[in-house]
């Protein structure tokens, strides 16, 4: 099986999508740096699968998940920061595929 590579959370209200790739590892497990650099998806033994931001505030987990799978479900993820809190689905990214056309 090939870890989860890339992937985007894409929020139920309005579409927002925020693309996430692996950068290194945490306990273990592949660690996930959003593409602007803000924000992290990471295990963790107590918090199971969870989304960071600076100074390790955690800001989002995975429902309908107990937190221990190889990499970050596949689910609706509950986002919460200040007052405000959002669902988003996370979305592995499809591989791309270079098709050559000749003219």
């Amino acid at each position: 099986m090939t870890a989860l590579k890339t992937f985007s959370f894409v929020r139920h209200v309005d579409g927002l999508r925020y693309h996430f790739q692996t950068d290194g590892e945490r306990n273990g497990r592949p660690a996930y740096r959003r593409t602007d650099g803000q924000v992290w998806c990471v295990w963790g033994p107590e918090e199971g699968w969870h989304c960071e931001i600076a100074g390790g505030l955690v800001t989002a987990y995975p429902v309908n998940s107990l937190g221990n799978e190889p990499e970050p479900p596949a689910t609706v993820w509950r986002s919460f920061k200040n007052n405000r809190s959002y669902l988003y689905d996370l979305r592995p990214t499809e591989p791309q595929h270079n098709s050559w056309v000749r003219a």
